[in-house]
């Protein structure tokens, strides 16, 4: 480091300079608690994540500016008996459809028969105004008391459409703010409380990691509210997931370095600034590696997968400056008691700086059977990753939540008795005069149960066709017809779009399919790029990248068997982008933490002996460091949304890997059997 520079990192530790970095923490926290109301931002509309260019949104687009007066959207409420329904079933619906018409905007219709008898449906159309997000919830309460009173004993009923499948996904998001912070906030409590065995350093840490949490909610409020960038309910909880477990990972190195340097050093304020100057190097790498590939993310094409980058970048970021600066100025004010009870005394000089007995064996049993280890580990990781190819991305909207709420329940009821697609047509915008020619094409395709009426726009120039789909929204059947549809209406019509909730979905899985494509080489690219400027080797960033790439196939696998094991084998294509992004990036945290304290190790000692030593001091913390980050990310599989389950899951089980098979046995045991050819051409 130069002076300037070591003055900088080291200013926490001083006696005046640690109480300044409190004083202007403080104030930051205050200001940030005014702001910090994710919340308030969040968009979890699916039209609102596609790009403006696709068909879906340019349709969505066209029916605003064409058909301002358009139907009112529909809440649907459908009634079944197995066996068929009674004549007190039937009563029973249509005194519904009468007591729902002051609440609708539009009268409305008498109830629907089905073709089999067994099952109603009664369309209750509501404005706009009844369906914004602050007024909805009363009026779907409303039909809800009337949906459930005086039901004959055996008839179900259920309310579905639009409307009510929006409260359910938002309800679902709202109520993931409070609990994942509570949950988050008590899994990281615990296991600092294990780790250190002291109430006080329980606190500090958890202190500093809460007051980056709120700067972070804030950062993001404000890019929401004043510079466009997306906020759904998903990256607003992994927003704090990420704050939680990178944050806690930066205390836990710096701590760790810093209870090292006590055992050396009597005055603590020197320890601090030691410990700083030796791991802040390791943090701002860490750091700046995840903060770089969560940035790729601004090349996607889906806006949810591109506002992810900078919110989760924003998170990282106030972690790297909380505990860098408040976290260490907070422990010296403490000093040596902040330990208590175990406070590390002064040892003598002369003493080994190794770890604990464990990782000591550890160490020496991987340097001394390295060829075996990391032959065994790979083809074991290898083996693991088949789990994957059990894999299945098909997962639909309906199947979105771990508990079905009352919409989904009623969609797959109104798909068994009506067609499938009635409660969600897909719609058709023609000009006017091509309108006549496509109309019979559309009605001859495959999976097309029904084409309504030609509906003319105000100008006259648009036709909107509303066709009712043979298969249920969202279904890979439904998104081929979808897919037919287009194709029919562009051969007459190349001006011709086709939307609707169904083409939304398409469009989104093949945008999502083409970030794949783009992202994953580009995370790659960026994460190669920081190790070698990091380690001034290509060698090792090689090896590393190599293992990392193999932890994550492992991981996929293994996922992909709890998927399965619990009832959920399918999956969203954005866990694969998810959880590639963040077991890629955090993953070679680990492994930057040990490398970069093995370059400073064998600079001194030698290859193989540096090696050891690296990995026998810091097996202990990076161990600690990943469980902590393990278990802050598998509470979002506690969540009731299947996305974020699964990539809890996902990156819960990779993190765990890396932790304890790639860093502890692969990583180690490839550098030992590489030998010095790993920092080639720049030996430390």
């Amino acid at each position: 480091m130069s002076s300037a520079w070591q003055r900088i990192a080291t200013a926490p530790a001083g006696r005046r300079t640690a109480w300044s970095v409190l004083t202007a923490w403080l104030l930051i926290a205050v200001a940030a608690t005014m702001f910090a109301k994710t919340g308030d931002v969040e968009t979890n509309d699916l039209s609102s994540w596609l790009p403006a260019s696709a068909e879906s949104t340019r349709a969505l687009e066209l029916a605003e500016r064409e058909f301002p007066a358009a139907e009112p959207e529909q809440l649907l409420l459908v009634y079944a008996r197995e066996g068929g329904l009674t004549t007190a079933d039937r009563e029973a619906a249509a005194a519904d459809a009468t007591a729902l018409a002051a609440l609708a905007a539009d009268p409305v219709p008498p109830p629907i028969p089905s073709q089999d008898g067994a099952a109603l449906l009664v369309t209750v159309p509501l404005s706009p105004e009844q369906t914004a997000e602050e007024a909805v919830g009363p009026v779907l309460d409303r039909a809800r008391s009337v949906l459930t009173e005086g039901l004959p004993a055996g008839l179900g009923a259920w309310m579905t459409g639009g409307p009510a499948a929006g409260a359910d996904f938002d309800a679902a998001f709202d109520s993931l703010d409070t609990t994942l912070l509570g949950v988050t906030v008590g899994v990281v409590a615990l296991l600092l409380l294990l780790t250190y065995r002291s109430p006080v350093l329980l606190l500090v840490p958890l202190f500093a990691v809460g007051v980056a949490s709120q700067l972070a909610s804030a950062l993001v409020y404000v890019g929401a509210k004043y510079l466009g960038l997306v906020v759904n309910g998903a990256s607003a909880g992994i927003l704090t997931v990420l704050v939680f477990g990178a944050g806690t990972d930066y205390a836990l190195l710096l701590i760790s370095r810093y209870r090292e340097e006590l055992t050396r050093h009597a005055d603590h304020r020197q320890a601090m600034r030691l410990a700083l100057r030796h791991s802040l190097p390791a943090i701002i790498a860490s750091a700046v590696t995840v903060i770089l590939a969560l940035l790729t993310l601004l090349a996607a094409g889906l806006n949810s997968t591109r506002g992810l980058g900078p919110v989760a970048a924003l998170g990282i970021v106030s972690a790297l400056l909380v505990m860098t600066t408040l976290l260490p100025a907070l422990l010296v004010m403490c000093g040596r008691r902040v330990f208590w009870p175990l406070i590390p005394a002064v040892r003598d000089a002369a003493e080994p700086a190794r770890g604990p007995g464990l990782w000591a064996r550890t160490a020496g049993f991987v340097s001394r059977h390295a060829r075996p280890i990391w032959i065994v580990t790979a083809l074991g990781l290898a083996a693991l990753s088949l789990g994957a190819t059990t894999l299945d991305t098909g997962l639909r909207q309906s199947e979105s939540f771990v508990t079905k709420p009352d919409s989904v329940r009623g969609f797959e009821v109104l798909a068994t008795h009506f067609p499938a697609g009635s409660g969600d047509p897909t719609e058709v915008y023609l000009n006017t005069t091509t309108a006549d020619r496509v109309t019979g094409t559309l009605r001859a395709l495959p999976g097309v149960a029904e084409v309504g009426q030609a509906e003319p726009s105000l100008a006259g120039g648009w036709t909107r066709l509303r066709i009712v789909l043979a298969d249920a929204p969202s279904s890979d059947r439904a998104e081929q017809t979808v897919l037919r549809l287009r194709d029919a209406v562009h051969t007459v019509d190349p001006s011709a779009l086709v939307g609707g909730a169904t083409a939304q979905e398409l469009d989104e899985n093949t945008t999502m399919d083409a970030d794949l494509r783009l992202l994953i080489p580009l995370i790659l690219a960026v994460v190669l790029g920081v190790l070698i400027v990091l380690l001034r080797s290509l060698v090792a960033p090689l090896l590393l990248l190599g293992s990392v790439l193999l932890s994550f196939g492992a991981a996929l696998g293994a996922a992909a068997l709890v998927y399965h094991a619990i009832g959920f084998p399918a999956i969203d294509r954005s866990v694969l982008l998810h959880g590639f992004l963040f077991l890629v990036a955090l993953g070679v945290d680990y492994t930057i933490f040990l490398m970069t304290r093995a370059r400073e190790e064998v600079a001194t000692h030698g290859h193989a002996e540096g090696v050891t030593r690296a990995l026998s001091v810091t097996g202990s913390v990076i161990t600690s460091a990943g469980v902590v980050l393990a278990a802050t990310f598998s509470v979002l599989s506690l969540m009731p949304v299947v996305f974020m389950m699964q990539v809890g899951i996902l990156v819960g089980i990779g993190v765990l890997l890396d932790t304890f098979i790639v860093r502890t046995l692969l990583v180690p045991a490839l550098v030992h059997h590489v030998g010095p050819r790993t920092w080639w051409p720049r030996h430390p």
